[in-house]
């Protein structure tokens, strides 16, 4: 999980607290919603109804996720965050069609599935690009696999290699390129086909501070051009409240929704929108519920090696 300083928590903790602003009030009021308010002008992409899973291990029946509902809007951009442990990557898996027989619905522009879909574009945490392809390669691979010729592909390829910013690398090598460009390729290479919803766990957890607020920063600038429905699975705070509309919090395992967070930030989200206090607000309020969560973790985890200890 992520660690923020003790005098960043405690300065934030400090500013959430003294602010009695009619703004500060309007805030909290917003964010312990736990639903979509929906307008009947909008267009719901993504609904996930009343969805469980349970696996089978040696110690019995565990329930990774337990009866977890939301819904997306057309071109928002969703982060679920949570302690280890709360089911986050199984929502993932479960949305992207990876993992059969769970309980409950997912639904894709009102149409229920239960596998993969052609709407549905996903982004891993794990190094993912093909090494002995090129650049241009590696993104045109899924137009390739459609049957779509080569002059064709490439041309589709460059625009989207354009995009994540890799303009002068088409004929480079996965070696021979940085972390961060490497994960942009894989970006790149799920967006050719156009998906509606882009799903991503952890794409940036292997990065440097550094190249994942960048790489954030142009993930957000892509998905705002494409306007594309975007759920991010993260444990990083600051990442989730720079990238999102709102932020979907997620109690420790059996993983519920605690709260949905709406974040009331200005775009673009430039240094100035982050350095700002309003931010620092969101940031708190995010750390104060996922530090009970997390604290209930470590809690059961210390209480079982007791157990296996003793």
């Amino acid at each position: 999980m992520q660690t923020l300083s003790t005098a960043a928590i405690s300065c934030a903790l400090n500013r959430m607290t003294d602010s009695h602003s009619e703004d500060d009030k309007d805030m909290r009021a917003s964010t312990a919603k736990l639903h979509l308010a929906t307008d009947t002008a909008d267009e719901i992409d993504l609904v996930i109804k009343d969805v469980s899973m349970r696996f089978d291990t040696r110690q019995g029946t565990v329930t990774a996720v337990d009866g977890v509902s939301f819904e997306i809007r057309r071109g928002e951009f969703v982060s679920i965050i949570g302690p280890s442990g709360c089911g986050k990557s199984t929502v993932f898996n479960i949305l992207g069609g990876l993992v059969p027989g769970y309980d409950g619905d997912v639904l894709v522009g009102g149409e229920r599935i239960s596998g993969p879909h052609a709407s549905i574009g996903m982004v891993f945490q794990e190094e993912s690009t093909f090494p002995w392809r090129t650049v241009i390669d590696n993104v045109a691979f899924p137009l390739e696999i459609k049957g779509v010729s080569k002059a064709e592909r490439q041309a589709v390829a460059r625009r989207f290699i354009d995009l994540v910013g890799l303009t002068g690398f088409e004929q480079r090598y996965p070696s021979e390129l940085s972390g961060g460009m490497r994960q942009r390729v894989a970006i790149a290479r799920t967006l050719v086909f156009e998906p509606r919803i882009l799903l991503m766990d952890e794409p940036f957890a292997a990065l440097d501070e550094q190249t994942r607020v960048l790489l954030g920063d142009k993930v957000l600038k892509i998905q705002q051009e494409l306007r594309q429905t975007t759920l991010l699975i993260t444990h990083n705070i600051t990442e989730a409240v720079q990238l999102s509309d709102r932020v979907l919090i997620m109690t420790f395992r059996p993983g519920r929704v605690k709260r949905i967070v709406d974040i009331r930030l200005p775009r673009p989200r430039a240094g100035d929108v982050v350095g700002s206090e309003a931010f620092g607000r969101h940031v708190a309020e995010i750390w104060n519920d996922l530090r009970e969560e997390a604290s209930r973790g470590m809690a059961e985890a210390e209480q079982t090696a007791r157990l296996r200890g003793g």
